[in-house]
Formats: structure tokens, C-alpha cells, sequence
């Protein structure tokens, strides 16, 4: 009974220490925070930050890892059928979601594009953020490699620039929209761009159903 009260106050420290990180990161940048400011934020000593972390870069990785974010490997999407590009709508659509409706996400995803500097002691923190840009990227170019075949359609351009395009289009989107939350619907204005990007990629796109919305026939009238 005591082991088991001793790992759940280990637990407690440790998250309270993360989500101390968190909201001093996006105030005042990773950089610009310590780690004995972090200890004081979440009542704790420095001692227990090295205790469950080796370093800030450690402590930042694992406040990185409570959340799935947008552009991060998708979520695969629950839509029955084998159009690629409508699993992909349908787990960019859910990322988004996710991003106007949970605040954690939003603020983590702010921590990890505006408020922190690839320093040399922060190197690892930038590989994560390789790793996860080149696995979304990776899986971009699968789909629209086989929704090209499958829709008897030659690309325009290479499929790993296809990827890379459609990656940057979507995270521009969503940084834009963390400046300013009410300038524009992140969740529409997302699935539309993403449509309007696979249009002049030369797919014929409708929702998954065929059936047109409101929002595509604005856009085609536009």
C-alpha cells in the first residue's frame, strides 16, 4: 500500500512539473525558462525535475508526448473504404478539431513552433520534430501516390514534393490561425484548402459519399 501511494505522488510530481512547463514555455519561451523556475512553478525542488528528467530537453520531449498534434502521424480515420486521400481528410479534419477544442493541444502545439529554439542542448528536441514532420510527410506521399494510381491520374509533380507541399500548406494554416484564433474557421478553412491543394494536384474530389457540400460549392464558385 505504501509502494503503490509512493508511485502515485512520483506521478503527481511528475505531472505537475510538466504541466508547470508547459504553461511557463508558452509565457516566456523555452529558453527564457529555468528549471528551478519550473521546480517553483509546480511546488516542487530541483532535485525532483532531475529525479524524472536527465535535462530540459528531456522534461520538453515528454510534455510533448502527453499530446498527439496535427501534422504529427495522423489518426488513422474511422470512415469504412480504401480512398487513401479521405483517410487523410478525415484525420486532418480530426487534428484540427482537436486544436480549436482542446487547449492543451493548442498550447503545446504554440510551445513546439513558436516559443522554443533549436540550441545545441536542445538537439534533441529538434529530431523529434524532424522525425514526426518526415513520418507526416512520408505517409502524405503514400496516399496521394496511391489515389494517383487508383484515379488513373499522373501527378504534376513528384509525389515526395506533392507531400511536402500539402505538409507546409496545412502547418502555415494552422500557425497562422494560432496568431490570430478568431481571423478564420481553422476546421473549415482547413478541409478546403486541403481539397482545393488536391484539385490542382488533379484529383477530382467530392466528401467521402460523393455528395458535395455547401463549402465545396462556394468554393467552386469562387
Amino acid at each position: 500500500m505504501v509502494a503503490r501511494r509512493t508511485k502515485e505522488e512520483a506521478l503527481a510530481t511528475r505531472n505537475r512539473l510538466l504541466d508547470a512547463a508547459e504553461l511557463l514555455f508558452q509565457a516566456q519561451g523555452v529558453s527564457q525558462t529555468t528549471l528551478q523556475q519550473i521546480a517553483q512553478q509546480a511546488g516542487a525542488t530541483r532535485g525532483a525535475i532531475y529525479w524524472h528528467f536527465k535535462d530540459k530537453a528531456d522534461l520538453f520531449n515528454a510534455m510533448m508526448e502527453r499530446v498527439i498534434l496535427p501534422l504529427e502521424t495522423p489518426p488513422k480515420s474511422d470512415i469504412p473504404g480504401d480512398d487513401p486521400l479521405v483517410e487523410i481528410e478525415e484525420g486532418l479534419i480530426h487534428a484540427l478539431t482537436l486544436m480549436v477544442a482542446d487547449p492543451q493541444v493548442r498550447r503545446v502545439f504554440d510551445i513546439a513552433t513558436h516559443k522554443v529554439e533549436y540550441t545545441h542542448d536542445m538537439a534533441s528536441v529538434q529530431q523529434r520534430h524532424l522525425d514526426a514532420r518526415n513520418a507526416c510527410v512520408v505517409d502524405f506521399e503514400k496516399a496521394l501516390r496511391l489515389a494517383a494510381r487508383r484515379a488513373r491520374i499522373r501527378l504534376p509533380l513528384p509525389g515526395a514534393v506533392a507531400a511536402q507541399g500539402m505538409h507546409a500548406l496545412m502547418g502555415g494554416l494552422i500557425q497562422n490561425w494560432l496568431l490570430d484564433p478568431a481571423a478564420f474557421d481553422l476546421v473549415s478553412t482547413g478541409r478546403r484548402t486541403f481539397r482545393v491543394y488536391l484539385a490542382g494536384l488533379g484529383f477530382p474530389r467530392t466528401p467521402a459519399g460523393g455528395v458535395p457540400t455547401a463549402h465545396d460549392a462556394e468554393t467552386a464558385a469562387a
